[in-house]
């Protein structure tokens, strides 16, 4: 006979009968042992709550099955798959008739979302349970399930549990239901230790999971999400951090983000993702152009020989054959799976070198980036950029060492202030044909008859006066809209692809080398650089008057035909203002608007105005963009709105913070009067002033990733009171100040200095 505790299992019967013996006799051993003798056997778990197999069939029965002879070989094949899907192999493990809540009475064979758990019952049960008064059986309840997870953490393991019997599963789906999972009682103990649990289920069972959890009701989602949250803080600010003892060696913490991993993919796919026509449609679309920018690449010089540095891809991602890109609504939105205090914690270059480092498979928050801040996020890259940077400034001592090749260690740029467009484009150009693996190197600006040396305020400088340039719309590569202050590609500009391609390159190179633009471009061009198509809901922020337009048309519920008198055909104007005309279907001119047709109108103008008017330029732009950002984590790493902030930097000018976090020096302390004088008169300033600031401290007028906390100003004393204008060190971010005696010199005397920046007073 088997063991009492191999036949110790639950269902919503038998657990309501336990709890009304209980009841009647006011005492609640009973329960408290059936509880810890169910929840701390991971065998037990397997065989609780099962949903109810198909009876049995009688010899009546499997005599009927047997009459059908008749029928070809494929189809008994096919009834013979069909039925082993359907029918359970019941396998009691018991002496006598099989029982309906036996290990294995349940499907063997199951589909992608299929499950053999009766959720609903296990509700109602738990419903029940957590009913009684004072929960007397918590405590044996929380015991268990710590004994439970390390039974399951070396199932998972070592002797693969899941592998053998897909309805481990089981054990998962039971024990989330527990309403109290996430109380102070358990996530002090049991919520970690099942955690890490769960993160050692393997990918394919983790995308299971995802499926199953993306048919969930959003309200306990969002429970989930919010208690994994509250255990991650928790243990976050109430442990000591050290270089000896990082988050990452938490394996409650690491645990807890692998499970919010699956939720935010089951998010992902059950939010409003964009159809698959045009899902399969991008991935023809960037299959083509990696295998395009491959040949270019492998046909420069510097690349023979050389072997590509894959960017890294989500192992649950390529399982569940979806993209975090592909879903514009997730179900719960993606800033609620943000951890700022975790971020803070984080040291993101020992986070770094464990995602590199793949051998000793240790946890890294940037391959779970979704709860990573853009700022940290940021942080992990520029280490990536870094790396990239040595790497081939190491490859160029090599060449010169074996080949006797000149030592090149930057990529070195010598620019005209006068001709700063056709230098800069010469020299990224001459770069890119010979050898794109230039691009990765470091940045080094140099401005003729100037003797400031580089260490960052140049470059700075060098792209703001390109970006000045090259999207001056009289030069006509780019439109600018004045009602959305956004810049969009001219389809009917005269420049060629190498012009648009190295516009590319400066975008690239600005967010290699860690440079902040002024560029507004609408957020669909950052979506269509990861690899995504521009579709009708993008028109909202790049062509907002068109999109209502538009959109008043789809909503319009009378005669479309009758009233708009419109055909399959659009019109636009050129850069000397003619009118052109597009036929977006063949014959489109003969094809009039229709309450049948109108949402393919919509559809295709759309496509036109966003992809096909201006294919040629962007795609040369995009190839541009690529050959500095091919090898980098980023498209892994940031969602397209996060690209724009990684290129424009925040749009939230907090003075307060940057005078927090600001450093003093050469005499100065935050309590000098001088220094009280300054912030009272930034704080005063208007927001073209504080702009002006910025570019006269920093060499740019945009805001960092992670805000003007993450700036680190250096405010210094520059000798006594004199009529001298501050100066600046825009590498260092250091303004020089002499100590004025009052506050309205000092006024007068820096509105000057930011007024009149250029070329003067910066270092």
């Amino acid at each position: 006979m088997p063991s009492a505790k191999r036949n110790s299992m639950f269902t919503e019967d038998s657990l309501s009968s336990v709890i009304t013996v209980c009841e009647s006799e006011n005492n609640w051993s009973q329960l408290i042992r059936t509880i810890g003798s169910v929840y701390n056997n991971p065998e037990s778990l397997i065989r609780s709550f099962l949903l109810e197999p198909p009876s049995v069939p009688t010899k009546e029965e499997l005599r009927a099955m047997e009459v059908d002879q008749d029928k070809d070989k494929d189809e008994k094949e096919s009834d013979t798959d069909s039925d082993s899907d359907e029918e359970p192999v019941l396998d009691t493990g018991q002496e006598g008739p099989s029982s309906s809540n036996s290990a294995s009475s349940h499907k063997t064979n199951l589909k992608e979302d299929e499950i053999t758990v009766d959720l609903e019952s296990v509700r109602r049960a738990y419903k029940q349970l957590f009913a009684i008064t004072d929960l007397p059986f918590q405590g044996a309840l929380t015991n268990a399930l710590i004994y439970l997870s390390r039974t399951m953490d070396m199932d998972l393991r070592y002797h693969k549990a899941y592998d053998r019997d897909p309805n481990y599963l089981n054990i998962f789906l039971v024990v989330l239901e527990i309403p109290v999972l996430f109380s102070s009682e358990f996530i002090e103990s049991a919520t970690p230790s099942f955690c890490k649990a769960l993160g050692n289920l393997p990918t394919t069972a983790q995308a299971k999971l995802a499926r199953i959890w993306s048919k969930f009701p959003k309200e306990k989602l969002k429970d989930w999400v919010d208690g994994l949250q509250q255990l991650i803080t928790v243990r976050v600010i109430t442990n000591q951090w050290s270089r000896m003892h990082v988050v990452s060696d938490d394996e409650g913490i690491a645990g807890a983000t692998k499970v919010m991993k699956i939720l935010y993919y089951a998010c992902v796919l059950s939010g409003r993702l964009d159809p698959d026509e045009i899902l399969e449609e991008e991935r023809e679309m960037n299959e083509q152009a990696d295998e395009n920018l491959q040949e270019l690449l492998q046909g420069a010089v510097g690349r023979e020989g050389k072997e590509k540095n894959q960017p890294k891809s989500d192992p649950l991602e390529k399982e569940l054959s979806i993209s975090f890109l592909d879903c514009r609504d997730p179900l719960i939105p993606y800033e609620d799976f943000v951890n700022e205090p975790l971020s803070d914690q984080i040291e993101m270059d020992r986070d770094y070198a464990n995602y590199k480092n793949e051998r000793e498979n240790k946890f890294s928050f940037m391959n779970h980036s979704f709860i990573l801040t853009t700022a940290a996020k940021s942080l992990g890259m520029y280490f990536d950029n870094r790396i990239s940077m040595m790497n081939e400034r190491r490859a160029s001592v090599f060449q010169n060492i074996v080949h006797g090749a000149p030592t090149v260690p930057y990529l070195r740029l010598r620019i005209r202030r006068d001709h700063v467009i056709d230098d800069a484009l010469v020299a990224l150009e001459m770069a890119a044909m010979d050898n794109p693996a230039e691009l990765k190197k470091q940045l080094y600006v140099e401005f003729e008859g100037e003797q400031g040396i580089d260490e960052g305020g140049v470059s700075k400088e060098f792209f703001q006066l390109v970006v000045e340039e090259i999207f001056n719309p009289d030069i006509g590569m780019f439109t600018y809209d004045e009602e959305t202050r956004q810049f969009w590609f001219n389809p009917t500009s005269f420049e060629n692809d190498g012009q648009f391609t190295l516009i590319g390159i400066m975008l690239g190179l600005a967010i290699y080398n860690n440079i902040i633009l002024d560029v507004s471009f609408p957020m669909v061009v950052y979506r269509k650089l990861m690899g995504k198509k521009g579709l009708f809901e993008d028109l909202k922020d790049s062509h907002p008057s068109l999109a209502k337009g538009l959109q008043d048309l789809l909503e319009y519920d009378g005669d479309v035909e009758e009233t708009f008198m419109h055909s399959m055909q659009i019109s636009y104007k050129d850069v000397f203002g003619s009118t052109l005309t597009h036929q977006l279907k063949e014959n489109g001119d003969q094809i009039p608007i229709t309450n049948a047709n109108k949402k393919e109108f919509v559809d295709l103008y759309a496509d036109f105005l966003l992809n096909k008017s201006v294919e040629r330029q962007f795609r040369a732009f995009k190839r541009g963009f690529q050959m500095v950002t091919d090898e980098s984590p980023l498209k892994m790493l940031f969602r397209p709105d996060e690209v724009e902030i990684l290129v424009c930097g925040s749009k939230h000018f907090d003075f307060h913070a940057l005078e927090e976090s600001t450093d003093y020096d050469g005499g100065f302390t935050q309590e000098s009067q001088t220094v009280k004088y300054f912030w009272e008169v930034v704080h005063e300033f208007s927001e073209e002033q504080k702009r002006q600031l910025l570019q006269f401290t920093t060499g740019s007028d945009r805001v960092p990733v992670g805000g003007l906390a993450k700036l680190k100003l250096v405010v210094a004393r520059n000798g006594p009171d004199s009529d001298r204008l501050p100066t600046s060190h825009t590498c260092f971010n250091v303004i020089l100040l002499p100590d004025y005696a009052t506050k309205d010199k000092l006024r007068e005397r820096l509105l000057k200095a930011i007024t009149h920046a250029k070329g003067f007073g910066m270092l």
